[in-house]
């Protein structure tokens, strides 16, 4: 097991608030949990979240072993779009997990790939065989799959020389005025919620192009199209100039467009087959219920 010492020093307040600034790779839930199971100390005694902490204190977290989890083939339906030897494109619903983790360690996408599929890269770590890219759980839409190291390689590399074509439609908050826009603007963990991402000076590069394809008074519909992929990207982006995803949970205002979170999609995705260097385009339709949103606002307008 490791072991994390940290010394007060001017530091005061609630000691997982003092821990979650002092330590900055870890989240504020983590740190929080460690202190649920006891495995934050001050002299051989466990020490509570809301202990307030003293200059001189010596913390000694001991950092459990990571449970390791096991990965089981699933018979979860799948709407696989097209498979050859080397690659798949997946259609994935709104709901489904990309790949396990501690909070969900099966139903996701993974599960579902190692029962319809035989054959997985293996570059990724254990519980992410296969995947080159993630969207997120309550983002539909497609997804690329390598079914080979090699394959797994080139489709990666086409991602970061941005050679791969990845387009969203999504529904927003707001009536953008303008036809098009590109955002270009650094994203990185939040320094006010570690949950989430945020535009900070610090972050990693980020460039996002929309275009409007509709209006409807109150919300518009739009086309993104990624640059880079940084996680929760075009919800970030989108809040950040002012027109927040409608039914997005975290990013997105209290009162929003009822639906299974966020109302966007991975409509069009393209590469080059790595073994044919064929040009690959795939689209998929809307999911029912954006589709039906849609169409209840039309009539509203």
């Amino acid at each position: 097991m490791e072991k994390l010492s940290v010394t007060i020093n001017e530091e005061k307040g609630r000691l997982d608030k003092v821990l979650s600034e002092r330590l900055p790779e870890y989240s504020r839930s983590q740190i929080q949990q460690w202190l649920k199971e006891g495995a934050v100390a001050l002299n051989g005694e466990p020490l509570k979240a809301n202990y307030k902490v003293k200059a001189g204190n010596e913390i000694i977290i001991t950092i459990p072993e990571p449970v390791s989890l096991e990965l089981i083939a699933e018979n979860i339906p799948l709407d696989i779009v097209y498979q050859d030897e080397d690659v798949a494109v997946i259609n994935k619903p709104q709901g489904m997990v990309v790949h396990p983790s501690a909070g969900h360690p099966n139903g996701t996408l993974v599960n579902a790939l190692l029962y319809h599929l035989q054959d997985l890269s293996t570059i990724n770590d254990v519980v992410r065989p296969g995947i080159v890219h993630r969207i997120d759980k309550d983002t539909s839409g497609l997804l690329m799959v390598a079914k080979n190291d090699a394959a797994h390689e080139s489709l990666a590399k086409q991602l970061k020389d941005k050679t791969s074509l990845r387009k969203y439609v999504a529904l927003v908050h707001g009536n953008i005025s303008h036809e098009k826009g590109t955002i270009n603007a650094p994203i990185g963990r939040s320094k006010v919620n570690r949950k989430m991402q945020a535009v900070i000076e610090d972050g990693r590069p980020a460039v996002t192009h929309f275009t409007v394809l509709e209006r409807f008074g109150e919300f518009t519909l739009v086309e993104l199209q990624l640059e880079t992929g940084r996680t929760h990207q075009i919800r970030v982006h989108m809040q950040y100039i002012g027109f927040p995803l409608a039914g997005d949970p975290v990013y997105g205002p209290r009162k929003t467009l009822k639906g299974n979170g966020q109302f966007l999609h991975a409509k069009l995705l393209g590469f080059t087959q790595p073994r044919t260097q064929e040009q690959m385009v795939f689209e998929a339709p809307l999911p029912e219920i954006f589709e039906k949103t849609l169409e209840k606002l039309r009539e509203i307008d």
